[in-house]
Parts: structure tokens; sequence; C-alpha cells
């Protein structure tokens, strides 16, 4: 998608557009491509999807569109970002279609999934859905601490050992150069410190996970727990 879209759905030169501060930037970059104004909502921290009630609270007469991200196999609150967008006279644009989650790779990295969920003790596993609802194409983990410095090194130990981890997303939208705005965006700041993908695909041997799996609980020593809401 690109801007193709947001023009079909009315946005033009001084509007503004709600998308999320997490993993939004390139929704940000074809809103600013038509003269509109990119407005970041925060996430919600289980999901990482933006947030319904974020959006809410940051729409305005010259809303145009709320642009929401499917992120890592998980699907936005389409159905309450609809009601959201609706009552504010907004359009409710989807930026790409949900991943699928009853494909066979999708089933496959569930289980692997789940694999990790029983065994991971050295980072925060986020809660989600146990559903076919997730397509699992990323298996994004917090290491939480004192700053992103924490988050980072721990990915280089990671690497150090042969597992070869990325950090989904590198700063949150509102913190870029070009789109910063003055907003403190709690839930999408926290997850761009602390966010890590594992790595995970539907052709992993048992071997691969259980050494991705070693890995991190050699370097733990952090508690398992839920992210605060």
């Amino acid at each position: 998608m690109g801007t193709t879209e947001l023009t079909a759905a009315g946005v033009g030169a001084g509007d503004e557009v709600v998308l999320p501060a997490f993993g939004g930037a390139h929704v940000a970059e074809a809103v600013r491509e038509l003269g509109a104004r990119p407005v970041c909502a925060d996430i919600d921290p289980r999901s990482f999807c933006l947030d319904p009630d974020a959006v809410e609270a940051v729409l305005t007469e010259r809303t145009a569109a709320v642009v929401p991200v499917h992120l890592f196999g998980r699907s936005a609150d389409m159905g309450r970002l609809a009601e959201v967008a609706g009552r504010a006279g907004a359009r409710l644009v989807e930026w790409e279609p949900a991943p699928r989650a009853d494909s066979v790779d999708a089933v496959r990295r569930r289980q692997y999934a789940a694999y990790f969920d029983r065994r991971l003790r050295g980072v925060v596993i986020p809660p989600a859905p146990r559903s076919a609802e997730h397509a699992y194409t990323s298996y994004v983990v917090r290491v939480p601490g004192n700053g992103r410095p924490d988050r980072d090194v721990f990915k280089r130990a990671l690497r150090a050992r042969g597992v070869e981890c990325q950090v989904p997303v590198k700063a949150p939208v509102h913190w870029m150069p070009g789109f910063r705005q003055a907003v403190h965006l709690a839930a999408a700041e926290s997850a761009a410190e602390e966010c890590l993908a594992l790595p995970l695909s539907a052709a992993m041997t048992k071997r691969e996970l259980q050494h991705v799996v070693s890995a991190c609980n050699a370097l733990g020593g952090l508690m398992r727990e839920e992210p605060a809401c």
C-alpha cells in the first residue's frame, strides 16, 4: 500500500492521519507525501498494534483517516478501530491485509511459538492469544532494563552464540527526524527500547529451536512477566 489508498480515502493536504507510533514509519512517509500530517497514537502493549482508546484521544475535526498496521502476525483490532474512526467521520484504511493465520506455515509457527513460550526464561514474553488468529510472522519478546543498551547488549550476546535476532522497530515514529512530536507514548516507547525478534520459521528444526532457548536462558536472569498495560 502507499499513497493511492490514502488518496482514495480522501486524504489530502492539510488533513490529519492517525497511525501507530510503533511500526508506523512507512505510513507516516506516505502521509507526508500527500501533504497531510501524521498523528502518532500509542499501541496496545499486548498486541503491539494501534490502541483504539489512544486513537480516540487524538482525533480532531481535521482527522481524515485512521491507519492501523498489523504487526508480527497479530491483527489490529479492526472492529473497535472502525467504530472509533466512524464516530469521528474518519475513514479506516488498512495499510496491508492481515497475514493468513490458517496456512500450513502459520500453524507450524504457532506450534514453535508455543514451544518458546513454555521454555524461554531469559526474556519477557508479552501475552498473546493461543488461537488461530496469530500467524507469528515474527516471534517478538522483550528485554527490559534501564534503557536501550540492555536490549542491544542482549542482542549482541545472542548473535555471538549464533542466534540471528533482530530489533524489529528501532524507534517510534514520534522520535524520528521529520516526524518528531512532543508527546509521550509510553507503550510505543517501551516497545521500541525493549523488543527483540527471535528467529522463528516453519522450516526450523528441533535442534535450532532448542539452541535459541538455550542461548536465551543462559543469558537470562529475568523473570517472566506481562508488560504493564
